[in-house]
This record gives structure tokens, sequence and C-alpha cells, in this order.
């Protein structure tokens, strides 16, 4: 007697089906929509109004202080992430699971409640004011702020796609190398390095899309001051408050664009981690 293989789907088509169009429609509803509404109220004046909008001397100098911040919270999370990834995955010390913890902490808590950690600690009245005043060296209501707070909410993105990875990757082959004679940066690499890649790409483009996204701990320490301290979310809540909508959706689709372009990396680091997979899967069974 011959037994038909089971399929695949064990579900009814229509039940497929259903699932299908629910996830479909909240992709549309929650995602496409909003971002086709971003451009066709940004759109509404016409290309000029939309061209001078992002032209704009505050627009260019919201644009420049996100990107400057972006740029240096991935390259220290980037630093952070990799050093922490691997003390934990590799070696043992005590407080390491104290040091996991702490990575989690911007996960916890607010972004606001962050920026205003940093106001208590290095505005006017705070714990370093005085000295900060001193010293004629400022940091809340200046880019220094608005860097440190990005920094901070954006720090477990990296370290927290590394270390699963790491950490079940086991530590034969770099004390393989070490034995063959490499020593330390040989051993990062050629042998720990091209086996994180994509993991750690992935993670640094999820840092930077938070750290591009940030609102609400970089809006606690800018101060608000426009052409100085705003980065382009806190740029879009500016226009909005003053009713100039076109400008501000004009500037809320640059975002809209970044993200595009964030999800488009993010989609190519996915299926090309899955492809480096692949082959291990194929050799372990």
């Amino acid at each position: 007697m011959l037994i038909k293989p089971r399929s695949r789907h064990s579900e009814p088509p229509w039940l497929r089906l259903t699932i299908i169009l629910i996830a479909v429609g909240f992709v549309g509803l929650l995602v496409l929509m909003p971002v086709i509404a971003v451009f066709s109220e940004a759109l509404r004046k016409g290309i000029s109004v939309y061209a001078a909008s992002i032209t704009d001397a505050n627009a260019l100098s919201a644009l420049r202080l996100t990107l400057l911040t972006a740029g240096i919270s991935v390259t220290a999370n980037l630093v952070f992430g990799l050093a922490a990834a691997w003390a934990i995955a590799k070696f043992e010390f005590p407080g390491k699971s104290t040091l996991l913890s702490l990575i989690d902490l911007p996960f916890a808590v607010s972004p606001v409640i962050s920026g205003l950690v940093f106001v208590l600690l290095f505005g006017a009245q705070g714990f370093f004011g005085q000295w900060l005043i001193d010293h004629n060296v400022q940091i809340v209501f200046a880019e220094p702020g608005v860097i440190l707070a990005t920094i901070f909410v954006t720090f477990p993105f990296v370290a927290r796609e590394l270390i699963p990875l790491m950490q079940e990757q086991g530590t034969e082959e770099e004390e393989a190398a070490v034995l063959l004679g490499a020593r330390g940066w040989q051993v990062f690499r050629r042998v720990t390095l091209p086996n994180i890649r994509w993991a750690l790409l992935y993670g640094v483009v999820l840092c930077n899309a938070r750290a591009m996204g940030e609102f609400g701990a970089v809006s606690v320490v800018s101060g608000h001051i426009r052409g100085r301290t705003n980065t382009l979310p806190l740029h879009v809540e500016i226009l909005y408050n003053e009713y100039n909508f076109s400008a501000a959706f004009a500037v809320a689709s640059l975002l809209t664009l970044l993200a595009v372009v964030t999800l488009i990396v993010k989609t190519f680091l996915e299926w090309k981690t899955r492809a480096d997979e692949r082959p291990l899967m194929l050799e372990k069974r």
C-alpha cells in the first residue's frame, strides 16, 4: 500500500489565503499608506516648493547634524559592540552577567529619561555643570549632547547582533589559530571577522536606522536650536507645529528615503547571511 507524502502545507487553502491577506493588509495600512501619504503631502504644492523646503538652510543643517550624529554613533557602537561581544563570548570574568544586563539597559529605559539623565549630569545645574562652565565646555543644548544621547540609545544594537553568534561559534577556531602561531590581530582579521562580518554589518544597519530616527532623547538634550542642534526629526516637529505642513512633510520624506535605503541594505544582508549559512547547514546534515 502506497502512502502519499504529507504536504508541506497542512493548513487548508482558505486559511493560508486569509493569513496572507491579513499580513498584507496590515503592511499596507501601517507601512505603505503612511509612506504614500508623506510623499503626496510633500509634493502637494509642487516640485519647486518641495525643493525649496529640503534645500532650506535649517533643513540642510538638520540633515548635516543627523548624518554626523549617525556616523559618530555607528562608529562608537561598532567599536564597543565588537569589544563587548568578544569579551562576553570568548572570556569568563567577574561581572560578565552585569555587563550583559547593562547592554540591554537602553531597551528598558525610555529615551526621554535617557535624555533627562544627560541633562542632570551635564546641564548648567547638573553634577558636572559647574566644572563644564568653568572650562567653557558645553554639552547639553549643543552637538555633543545630541551625539552622546544618540550613542546611548543605540549602543545595544551591534553588540546584541554579535553576542549570540559568537557564543554559538565558540573559541575552537581562534584557539587553533593561536596554536599555529597567529597573533591577536591576525586571529581577529583572518578568523573571527570573516565569521561575523554579515551579522556585524546587520547590527550597523540597525544602529544607523535608530540613530537617524531618534527623537525622545535628542529632543531633551538639544534645546531645539534651529540651525545648530536640530536633527531631521526635531526639524519636522518644529515645522509641523508652525503649520508649515508642506515643508514638514518634505523634510519627513528625506527621513523616509533614508529609511527605505536602510531597509534595502538590511534585506540584502539578511539574504547574504542566509546564503552563507546554507552550506554550513548542508555540511551538518
